[in-house]
C-alpha cells in the first residue's frame, strides 16, 4: 500500500484542456503529489505547470508515462477522440485513472478499454460527479426503505441548450444516464427516434461532432429503456428548448411518490409523496432531500465541481487501497456510454434493440 501516490496529468490545451478541474482536485488530497503534466501545447504546459506545481513538464503524454512510471494518472482532456488510446497507455504502465466523461467515441473503444483494465487490474474512475452525490445515496436509501414504492418508470432531460439532440445526449447526457442505471440497473432494451428539423435523421444530417465526438446528427431525439426488473427509462433533448430553472437531471417515478434528482455533486433534491403524481390533487408538497434524507437540513459543505472531484478522488484511492471498483467505474462509464450508442443503432434499426449491442462500431456511419 503507497503512503503517497505520484500523479501525472494528461491535458491538451484547446482540443478539451483539463477537463473541469481535474487538473487541480490533488491540491486537496494529501496522499497525492503531482510530479509531472503533460500538454502538446507549449503555452498550455507552462500554465499547466505553474497551476498545477508539478515538477517536471511534457510535450508528449506517452514518454511521460514512460519516464516517470506515475501511480495515477488524470486523464482531463474533454475531447475523446484520443481517451482510448490514452487509457491504453496509462494501462500499460500500471497507472490507475481519474477520467473526464464522456468515456470513449464507441463501443469497441470501450471494449478494449475494459480487457486493458482488467488484464493489467488497475482501477479506473469517471468523473460522473452525481455518481458520488450524497443525495442519490440518500434517494436510493428511499427507494431501498420502499418510501417511494415500486419503482415504475424514469425521466430524463438534457441541458436541451444550443447542444440539444445528439451532442448533448453525448456530453451531458452522459451524466443523466449514468445515475438512471445508478437507481435502476442495467439496460436491457432501447427504442429511440433522432429527428432533424423534425424529420428523421439520415445519412445527410451527419457530420462531424466537435470535441472529438465522431459523427453528430439532428436536433433531436428521444429514446425509451428498460431497465431490470422492468422499470422504464426516458431519456429526451431538443435543441434550444432550456428552461429556466433547466430540467437538466432526472425524476424517479414510483408506486408512491416521486423523486427528482438533479445533476452534480451534493446539489439537492425532492420528494413529491403522493402516489398520483399530482399535488394539485393530493394536496402533497415537494419535500427537500439533502444527504440526510427527505427533509432533514444539510449538514454537508460544498456543492460544487471541485467538490465532485474531491469525493472522486477519495474513492478511487479507497479503492485501490481496498482492491474494489470505485463507485463510477469503467464497467458504469461503458455502460452508460452503451446507452447512448443504443440511440444511434435503434435509429438506425428503426426499432428496438437490445443489450448487449450487437453492433460494437457507431451507427450513424451506417445509415442509408
Amino acid at each position: 500500500m503507497a503512503e503517497q501516490y505520484r500523479v501525472a496529468i494528461i491535458g491538451s490545451t484547446g482540443r478539451g484542456n483539463y477537463g473541469h478541474g481535474l487538473d487541480t482536485v490533488w491540491h486537496e488530497i494529501p496522499q497525492t503529489e503531482v510530479v509531472a503534466v503533460a500538454d502538446d501545447n507549449a503555452e498550455g504546459l507552462a500554465a499547466a505547470i505553474k497551476k498545477t506545481g508539478a515538477a517536471k513538464g511534457y510535450a508528449d503524454y506517452a514518454q511521460m508515462l514512460k519516464q516517470e512510471q506515475p501511480d495515477i494518472v488524470a486523464i482531463g482532456p474533454r475531447w475523446i477522440d484520443r481517451h482510448h488510446e490514452m487509457v491504453l497507455a496509462c494501462t500499460e504502465v500500471g497507472a490507475h485513472m481519474y477520467m473526464e466523461k464522456p468515456f470513449c467515441r464507441t463501443m469497441a473503444e470501450a471494449d478494449e478499454m475494459v480487457k486493458a483494465v482488467e488484464a493489467t487490474h488497475v482501477k479506473l474512475a469517471i468523473a460522473h460527479q452525481s455518481r458520488y452525490s450524497p443525495v442519490l445515496t440518500a434517494i436510493q436509501k428511499m427507494i431501498a426503505e420502499d418510501k417511494l414504492g415500486t419503482l415504475l418508470e424514469i425521466r430524463a432531460r438534457g441541458k436541451e441548450d444550443r447542444r440539444g439532440g445528439a451532442e448533448d445526449l453525448w456530453v451531458l447526457g452522459t451524466h443523466v444516464l449514468d445515475l438512471m442505471r445508478a437507481l435502476a440497473g442495467d439496460a436491457r432494451s432501447c427504442n429511440a427516434r433522432m429527428t432533424n428539423k423534425g424529420q428523421p435523421v439520415t445519412k445527410a444530417d451527419v457530420t462531424p461532432g466537435g470535441e472529438g465526438l465522431g459523427p453528430l446528427a439532428g436536433d433531436g431525439l428521444s429514446a425509451t429503456y428498460v431497465f431490470d426488473n422492468n422499470v422504464n427509462g426516458y431519456f429526451s433533448s431538443y435543441r434550444n428548448q432550456a428552461g429556466n430553472p433547466r430540467r437538466f437531471g432526472l425524476q424517479i417515478f414510483g408506486s408512491k411518490g416521486i423523486a427528482e434528482l438533479f445533476t452534480g455533486y451534493l446539489v439537492p433534491g425532492y420528494y413529491l409523496p403522493d402516489s398520483s403524481w399530482s399535488p394539485g390533487r393530493s394536496g402533497a408538497q415537494w419535500v427537500p432531500i439533502t444527504s440526510n434524507g427527505p427533509g432533514k437540513p444539510e449538514s454537508l459543505d460544498g456543492g460544487n465541481l471541485h467538490s465532485g472531484n474531491v469525493a472522486a478522488v477519495e474513492d478511487l484511492i479507497a479503492a485501490i487501497e481496498e482492491d474494489r471498483l470505485p463507485l463510477g467505474n469503467i464497467y458504469n462509464a461503458a455502460g452508460a456510454t452503451e446507452m447512448i450508442h443504443a440511440v444511434f443503432e435503434s435509429h438506425r434499426q428503426k426499432g428496438p434493440v437490445e443489450f448487449p449491442l450487437k453492433n460494437r462500431d457507431h451507427a450513424l456511419t451506417m445509415l442509408d
